[in-house]
């Protein structure tokens, strides 16, 4: 037996305090107890300030609807079942609620106008709100209180007296409060969200594929949480500068759950960079046709696996009007060359936004928050843009739960070959300069992590320093990264971090000595993917083959995928990996960075798959030292999992939270050397192929022209 009080949207209870956070729309709501407000606040109550009140007995239910306030108190012993659920009626309220920004989610969850100090004046025409209310800690996060509604009034549009509006709970009203120039792929997502960004995209597109009855209501939601009404706009235009058959209602939302908008049209597929920011997007489309260009000029297996590019350009918004300029990833466009990050320098380059520009792009990022980097209102108006033929078939997503395993070994084996045509791919000649103001900073903060500190500096590659110097930044921070983080990430291991972590990275070169004391490196930096995750995999089908059914294994497999059932056999669909999809977040670096996604993600701590890569792989991942090789460091330098545990931690999405997701068990774990163990182990079995320590040859950096 339970008691309930309910009060209506835009009446706060007494005794209850909203915070809206005005970086990322997080609601914090500071409330008592139930039992605590029925004992000290509700006897408080005049009559009229009263919630409406009754008493649910045993088997009864009781619906709560949207934006209703409500404290239940239980009588007696009892059991509760609740469940939230989206419904044709609060679709759109939760669209809203999921969208970036704070200003309308304190009117939407709580009541209140969450709205900036200099605004208040604007907003008087729409809610009435009391500046008393306001205090100094609240000022802070931006919390205003609005007028809440007098006794006995229930949410509505109608104007009082003084020509204001009272509180509406009313999606259209609701939604003035957005903030205009917060988008959802590149704002900071509220972790009070009952669901991640990509997550969002994803259930919106089953919808709109599974319910074509309701579009016109999904569309609705999907301009709220999305901004898909401002992209299908570029898409059209993108299209109709093309030549492209315009967009079919089948092909207006996005797909898929990457980090940028991305279309698939009936020939094509169409990828607007928008994640991180311009510059950010610019660094990625550049780099990535820098890539398809040296790939075009080398006889490398890779291009097979990888689609067509079509085209490629920038689309702006300029006065109202969209405006196209088609770019190659040479020179600057006069609309980016207008933008005030881009240094002089930069503009006479060939390729100005080439993977090494980006590899000093990416050392300015490291140990920056996402907050501090988020772009200008200035640059959000530019978007660079990809086309690139469409593969047959399917994404390894959404083939995951119907693949035999004989399949996932196949597409071990077909990863393991692609990345090694990858890793062996000759990179673009350093240009020293490109880094000078680099060795420029005195500001810098090295001391035992430093190049400098590292014997015979000469002899390490020029291409390793800046890859030194960014793991060196992205430790200053990884404490209180990984404190922010948080579950399920053991705190106890977060306390032991920084004396896991080396303090001079450059013994993640296997520098060793020869015979004659000369020191050499036992690596050379490589192209990397650096994003190998089950959406960027795309197989085909390519045959059906017979199964008994009966046998346990059989069985499993006839239910994933099995057609033409007759008897006891049947036949299951055969898939082959044919591609391997966006190379926007390329870089060039360690190639042990590739097996963290491919691991954690595409194979799932699935060591046999791990196993079965290495076997195609071949390639050795460092240089094998001769018995009278001294190697700098120690051993723990020498394992390749501890190299590969780093970079888990340093790495600056939260693959952490993955490993000790994947591995429930590591949440226990003592120490860092534990989890390196569970989760790398099979690393320190990897010999390469016989000879691997002669063949170092095959990992040096070669010029096109010399391949």
């Amino acid at each position: 037996m339970w008691s309930w009080a309910l009060y209506p949207p835009g009446r706060v209870p007494i005794g209850v305090t909203v915070h809206v956070n005005e970086e990322d729309g997080d609601v914090n709501i500071e409330t008592p107890t139930s039992l605590q407000w029925w004992l000290d606040f509700y006897p408080l109550l005049a009559d009229e300030d009263k919630p409406i009140e009754c008493t649910q007995m045993p088997g009864e239910t009781i619906f709560v609807p949207s934006g209703w306030w409500h404290c239940v108190l239980n009588l007696e012993p009892s059991i509760a079942v609740t469940q939230n659920f989206v419904n044709s009626k609060n679709f759109e309220f939760v669209c809203l609620d999921m969208a970036p920004g704070y200003r309308h989610k304190g009117v939407c969850r709580a009541g209140l106008l969450a709205d900036d100090e200099g605004s208040i004046e604007d907003s008087t025409n729409h809610i009435l709100y009391d500046k008393d209310d306001y205090n100094s800690s609240d000022m802070t996060r931006k919390v205003k209180r609005v007028r809440t509604l007098k006794p006995g009034e229930y949410p509505s549009s109608e104007r009082t007296s003084n020509g204001a509006q009272a509180f509406s709970y009313d999606v259209n009203f609701l939604a003035m409060y957005l903030d205009e120039e917060r988008d959802h792929y590149n704002s900071p997502w509220s972790s009070g969200n009952c669901i991640g960004q990509r997550e969002m995209r994803e259930w919106l597109f089953k919808l709109w594929v599974g319910k074509p009855g309701m579009r016109d209501l999904i569309w609705k939601g999907a301009c709220l949480a999305l901004n898909a009404s401002k992209w299908s706009e570029s898409l059209a235009e993108i299209c109709a500068f093309h030549k492209l058959p315009s967009p079919t209602d089948d092909e207006r939302l996005p797909v898929g759950t990457g980090s940028n908008p991305v279309y698939l049209m009936s020939n094509c597929v169409i990828k607007i960079f928008v994640d991180g920011g311009l510059e950010t997007s610019l660094y990625g489309l550049g780099a990535e046709l820098e890539f398809y260009s040296l790939l075009g000029k080398v006889k490398s297996p890779l291009k097979n696996h990888i689609p067509d590019i079509l085209a490629s350009g920038i689309i702006y918004l300029e006065n109202g009007t969209y405006k196209i300029v088609p770019w190659d990833g040479n020179g600057v466009p006069d609309v980016i060359a207008k933008c005030n990050f881009i240094p002089e320098k930069v503009k006479g380059d060939v390729s100005p936004f080439g993977v090494w520009r980006k590899k000093q792009f990416e050392y300015r990022k490291a140990g920056v928050s996402t907050n501090e980097s988020i772009s200008s209102v200035e640059y959000t108006r530019i978007w660079p843009y990809l086309i690139t033929k469409r593969c047959r078939g399917k994404i390894y997503a959404e083939l995951r739960d119907t693949v035999s395993r004989e399949d996932e070994l196949n597409l071990a084996s077909f990863l393991g070959e692609q990345l090694c045509n990858l890793h062996l791919l000759p990179h673009p000649p350093l240009n020293i300069s490109t880094f000078s103001d680099i060795e420029q900073e005195s500001d810098f903060p090295f001391t035992r992590g430093s190049i400098e500190a590292v014997p015979n500096k000469s002899n390490i590659p020029a291409e390793w320093d800046i890859f030194i110097r960014t793991l060196s930044k992205k430790k200053k921070d990884v404490s209180s990264r990984l404190v922010k983080w948080g579950d399920p990430i053991p705190s106890t291991l977060i306390e032991k971090v920084d004396k896991y972590i080396p303090d001079d990275f450059a013994k993640f070169l296997y520098i060793f000595k020869d015979e004659n004391g000369v020191s050499n490196v036992g690596k050379s930096c490589s192209w990397i993917h650096s994003d190998i995750m089950d959406d960027n995999i795309h197989m085909e089908l390519c045959g059906f083959n017979s199964c008994v059914i009966g046998n346990a294994k059989n069985t499993c497999l006839v239910k994933n995928g099995s057609l033409n059932v007759d008897g006891d056999r049947a036949e299951r669909r055969t898939w082959c990996p044919s591609h391997i999809l966006d190379f926007s977040n390329l870089s060039i670096g360690d190639p042990i960075y590739d097996l963290i996604p491919l691991y954690l993600d595409i194979f799932r701590g699935d060591c046999c798959l791990l196993k079965g890569f290495l076997d195609s792989y071949k390639l050795p991942l460092v240089r094998q030292a001769s018995p009278h090789e001294y190697i700098e460091g120690g051993d723990k330098f020498g394992r390749l999992s501890y190299q590969a545990m780093c970079y888990c931690i340093l790495h600056e999405e939260n693959v952490l939270g993955a490993i000790f997701s994947l591995w429930d068990e590591l949440k226990m774990a003592k120490s860092w050397e534990e989890v390196e163990q569970v989760v790398w182990g099979e690393l320190n079995n990897y010999k390469g192929f016989p000879g691997s320590s002669t063949s170092l040859s095959l990992l040096e950096p070669k010029t096109p022209s010399t391949l």
